[in-house]
């Protein structure tokens, strides 16, 4: 009898603890290319079309490149290396990765999940109107390429037809047929948006199909979002590269690319250029919202994220350089077409690049063919960005609670929960009045200040808390190389500065957010957006609160804990760190080490 209960202590000893059969594993790119490709497409998207190009029609043209070449090397890169590294030095999601690195700012996870749940339901549109204007493009002839239509005014103007034109003469006060078709036909756009109007329900099918394309392309996680990238990340160069040969090859294009890169040198006096400069790099590299920490969890622990890193982000550059060569020289052709100054051409954000796109595919031979490819681009773009921020949620719960998400079929109805309720939500931004709620959301939640702030914590959370020299010695762990010193230095002190100086300076500068530079946002709207705004970043220190309250010793105690990561907190009960088994073992951060004490086996990081 006592030789049995011997001989099954050995056996326990000897085994790890049990994992039920239908606890799937967290999964790894199946290859770099994978990778590669899924943070391209998520950091690559319709915001490099429309985006980037209208700043600098906003901006003073090429004097935008000045603040923004100043943003990129200062906050975009080092910021863009410190989240992929930390999410492949962790092995976790964009919440889990606090609660191990620095368990007091927690709240930074949850405040960008918040944010990218925001992000998620007003994104979306941009496919929705893609898919609204891919379906018209089979249409015999173009709806938005010829006036006579039931939605265009007695002032539009149709070059191709002179028989239905106006004269030559009163092209001043005229309209294109694309910006009646945009402004009239798919928004319906009201006065205002405190006119609501009724719903789209045009639109409102795209939103869907939009919605149920995204869930099968994500809902089986980073397998299926891998291959899907394969295609979705490659087409659009092939479409924007065609679309820049057609653009600059039209007449008065040259006119277009002139404004687009002579700086006016007296608007880097305006803050919100700056703003605007600094949430474009925050936007477009999605730094702040977590989706490079949870693409690089699912990294091996020895590849080189400091090269990829560095690549992508002159990729994504060069790709918004590239589309505002491309817009701009649609502009130029536009302004000799119609006779006016260029900055009267298009006046709407989002909806320039369904007003000048549009208008350079009505030009080219075969244009149903070249409308197909456009907006079949557009579409690709979106969803690529649209469900790399799906899976950075669903990356998250599944790491905060793997016990449950990881069995049978529950990852995949909590993410047809999530885009149910976002899909539900987001038909208010297909209302007459919704293209004002989604600049609102946009200008306020989804980039500006949020990010901003975001950056800033989570650059002193790293280099002041956790210790920048501690987190530079972790990436040279993993690559085996020490990356360049400046990326250090930017982390403690320069990219904290440049976000707390450019969120300081707009603040001073406030103005009333405007659409369209004509419609000003009544006061009760502004106070909507901040308070939106608000709610998110009011997690950082609620849980810094939440936790302290929950600690155990004196208050200093407390702190000093939280700002420790957690393996150092298990280094005091005489326990191995992480860092060390690293060293030895070339692991992540969140492999579980287990020791046997007798037939007890212990994890490390299980709460």
């Amino acid at each position: 009898m006592k030789g049995n209960n011997s001989t099954c202590t050995l056996s326990s000893e000897n085994k790890p603890p049990p994992t039920p059969k239908e606890l799937e594993g967290r999964g790894q790119w199946g290859s770099k290319a994978e990778f590669i490709l899924t943070v391209m497409g998520a950091i690559i998207g319709p915001g490099n079309v429309w985006r980037f190009p209208y700043l600098c029609y906003r901006n003073g043209g090429g004097v935008f490149f000045i603040p923004y070449t100043l943003f990129m090397i200062t906050c975009g890169i080092p910021l863009f290396f410190l989240e992929t590294a930390l999410g492949q030095y962790t092995s976790q999601g964009s919440v889990t990765c606090w609660r191990r690195i620095c368990p007091l700012f927690q709240g930074m996870g949850y405040a960008s999940h918040l944010i990218i749940a925001f992000s998620a339901t007003s994104y979306i549109i941009i496919i929705a109107w893609a898919f609204f204007y891919l379906f018209l493009s089979f249409s015999a002839e173009l709806p938005w390429a010829s006036c006579g239509h039931e939605w265009n005014t007695d002032s539009c103007l149709d070059i191709n037809h002179p028989n239905l034109s106006l004269s030559m003469t009163s092209r001043r006060n005229t309209t294109l047929p694309v910006v009646e078709f945009w402004e009239r036909r798919v928004l319906k756009i009201s006065s205002g948006i405190e006119e609501v109007g009724s719903l789209r329900w045009e639109l409102a099918l795209c939103l869907i199909l939009s919605w149920v394309i995204c869930y099968f392309c994500i809902w089986k996680g980073i397998k299926s979002t891998g291959k899907a990238s394969f295609f979705t990340a490659t087409f659009p160069f092939v479409m924007l590269f065609v679309l820049l040969i057609r653009g600059v090859t039209l007449p008065g294009a040259i006119d277009g690319i002139v404004y687009y890169l002579y700086p006016d040198i007296s608007r880097l006096s305006d803050p919100q250029v700056w703003m605007d400069a600094g949430t474009q790099i925050f936007f477009s590299y999605a730094i702040g919202l977590g989706f490079l920490t949870s693409l690089g969890s699912y990294n091996t622990y020895n590849n080189d994220c400091y090269r990829d890193c560095f690549y992508l982000c002159l990729l994504n550059s060069a790709t918004s350089i590239v589309s505002g060569f491309a817009i701009f020289s649609v502009l130029g052709f536009m302004t000799n077409e119609q006779g006016v100054d260029i900055s009267e051409v298009a006046q709407s954000g989002p909806g320039l690049a369904f007003i000048v796109y549009p208008r350079a595919v009505a030009m080219m031979p075969m244009p149903q063919v070249w409308s197909v490819c456009f907006f079949l681009m557009i579409i690709l773009l979106g969803l690529d960005s649209q469900f790399v921020g799906l899976e950075c949620l669903m990356t998250s719960m599944t790491d905060l609670f793997p016990a449950y998400f990881r069995r049978g079929y529950r990852r995949e109805l909590i993410l047809l929960a999530i885009c149910s309720v976002c899909c539900l939500l987001g038909l208010c931004l297909v209302t007459e009045g919704g293209m004002y709620l989604l600049h609102l959301l946009d200008h306020h939640v989804c980039s500006g200040t949020t990010l901003l702030i975001l950056s800033l914590f989570q650059s002193v959370s790293i280099a002041w808390v956790y210790g920048a020299d501690r987190f530079y010695s972790n990436i040279t762990e993993m690559i085996g190389y020490r990356p360049y010193p400046l990326m250090k230095y930017c982390w403690r002190y320069i990219t904290p500065f440049f976000c707390f100086g450019t969120f300081i300076f707009s603040i001073v500068k406030y103005t009333p957010l405007k659409f369209s530079n004509t419609y000003v946002y009544p006061l009760w709207a502004n106070i909507l957006g901040w308070f939106i705004a608000t709610v998110s970043l009011s997690l950082i220190p609620l849980f810094v609160v939440h936790k302290i309250i929950r600690g155990k010793g004196t208050l200093r105690q407390r702190f000093l804990l939280l700002c420790q990561p957690v393996d150092l907190a298990l280094d005091r009960k005489g326990f191995p760190t992480m860092a060390a088994a690293a060293l030895t073992e070339r692991k992540p951060l969140s492999c579980n080490v287990q020791l046997t004490q007798g037939a007890q086996s212990v994890d490390f990081y299980q709460e």
